[in-house]
């Protein structure tokens, strides 16, 4: 008889890396339905690194990915052009990238206002995860924004 336990989000450092080192990128339209299918590849990207559907990483995971895709269609849309997500893991880190096109439009904090809809996003993606933060791209226009997450999954 097993019994399954919830998992936890936080990593305490252990010696042994739990991820071969990981790597995923692909391009979407700056759509909502390009950030709904950024949320389900991902999602399934996971699930085959071993990080499975239900578990407390994996929900969060995807949820970061979903809002950073959001915000990438509703403030760094430019007509025409793509949004690009990279997933990375390695050792026990996964990182989570959203590069668009506008570099003009930065990330910043903000208070939740009940006048305005949204602006929880980045509030959400800062308090979920270990890290967070921007850097203009430099590839072409247009900003990064990253997030990382350290997993313990034993």
């Amino acid at each position: 008889m097993t019994s399954e336990q919830p998992l936890p989000v936080r990593l305490t450092r252990t010696a042994q890396p739990l991820f071969p080192w990981h790597h995923f990128t692909m391009r979407f339209s700056s759509t909502p339905r390009g950030a709904r299918l950024a949320r389900r590849l991902a999602g399934e990207r996971l699930d085959a690194w071993g990080i499975p559907y239900g578990s407390d990483a994996h929900d969060v995971l995807t949820l970061i990915v979903a809002e950073l895709s959001a915000n990438a269609v509703r403030h760094g849309r430019v007509p025409g052009r793509d949004f690009r997500l990279r997933l990375s893991a390695e050792g026990t880190t996964l990182r989570v990238e959203v590069t668009d096109s506008r570099g003009e439009s930065i990330p910043a904090l903000a208070e939740p206002s009940n006048e305005l809809d949204g602006r929880r996003g980045l509030l959400l993606v800062a308090a979920l995860t270990d890290r967070w933060g921007w850097y203009p791209c430099i590839d072409g226009p247009g900003k990064t924004v990253w997030a990382v997450l350290d997993v313990d999954l034993s």
